[in-house]
């Protein structure tokens, strides 16, 4: 089912989802379903599988020169939604991105997914390689967001790369990332909101806004979304703190503020176990606040550690 039909079908009840990482190479899919099994007592309509794109290392050769290696730590993020769908009968939301594939690397996996019966993506440029200073698109690939829209736009049509007629149509439902506190690389919140309109445009039903702290940051972006015109679900992305190092990691990472009443609470935390409690208890607070502001679903990222996830979802819904 659509995300755009389960927000409806919930009559304004807020619902909860959350977020995977694939597993590191060379572990099993018991990894995924011991991240899963703790939180489906809170009946997500909805899972969605990151991807990331290749990077680089280079491997010291016989004769003492480098080789540069391509390498993807966390590979499977289609065999893992096909696995959800099979196992637990929940809709599986994969992400593509447009770094490390080629347009015709993109087309293969719409086929794959059209095959599995998936009917949700979020479609994203995604992350530079840490090698890189800032996004290089991979030779023969799309370069923004919004080409990947309506690469798939088209892949619903019918219309596939290299074909003149057009052949079996797909029916994906489409979503884009949201940036509350503004995407780092936007000159100004203004700019921000017309690539948002423009992937809106394209095709996208529904946004997941980057991770926020400060509530008041997605109301207002709720509210500027509706005045550009953008009347598609916006669903807040969520990811409580849960150690003393996000503090400052969190921040320079995703380019987010943490509120004064936060930073000052975790000031005086003694340990990691302190930090975690604080953050659990700054989230529950957090997601009561949205629920009754009417944001359609509470969507965690959980890095695959679901047991915080599970006491916040426990006090809240």
């Amino acid at each position: 089912m659509k995300i755009t039909d389960h927000i409806k079908n919930a009559k304004g009840k807020t619902l909860f989802s959350f977020e995977l990482l694939p597993p590191v190479k060379g572990q099993s899919i018991q990894w995924i379903y011991d991240a899963i099994e703790p939180l489906l007592e809170f009946n997500p309509p909805f899972i969605d599988v990151t991807s990331l794109r290749e990077d680089y290392i280079y491997k010291e050769q016989a004769n003492g020169l480098l080789q540069k290696v391509s390498y993807r730590k966390r590979p499977g993020t289609i065999a893992i939604c096909a696995a959800i769908i099979h196992k637990y009968k929940v809709d599986a939301v994969p992400h593509l991105i447009c770094g490390g594939f080629t347009k015709e690397e993109t087309e293969n996996a719409l086929i794959d997914l059209q095959f599995l019966g998936i009917d949700n993506v979020l479609a994203l440029r995604g992350d530079a390689r840490k090698a890189d200073g800032n996004f290089v698109p991979t030779p023969g690939g799309h370069c923004y967001a919004t080409d990947l829209i309506e690469h798939i736009k088209n892949h619903n049509e019918g219309k596939f790369l290299h074909e003149d007629v057009e052949t079996f149509k797909s029916d994906f439902c489409i979503g884009v990332a949201g940036y509350p506190e503004k995407h780092f690389e936007a000159p100004n919140m203004s700019t921000d909101f017309k690539y948002l309109k423009k992937k809106v445009d394209a095709g996208a039903e529904f946004i997941v806004t980057q991770m926020f702290f400060d509530n008041q940051k997605y109301f207002d972006f709720v509210k500027k979304c509706r005045e550009n015109d953008i009347n598609i679900p916006i669903i807040p992305g969520l990811k409580p703190i849960s150690t003393l190092s996000q503090l400052n990691v969190l921040p320079k990472i995703f380019h987010i503020d943490l509120p004064d009443e936060l930073t000052d609470a975790l000031s005086h935390a003694k340990n990691n176990n302190e930090a975690k409690e604080i953050g659990t208890e700054a989230m529950i607070k957090q997601c009561k606040e949205l629920i009754d502001f009417g944001a359609p679903v509470l969507h965690f990222y959980t890095m695959g550690r679901p047991e915080q996830t599970k006491k916040i979802a426990k006090a809240i819904f």
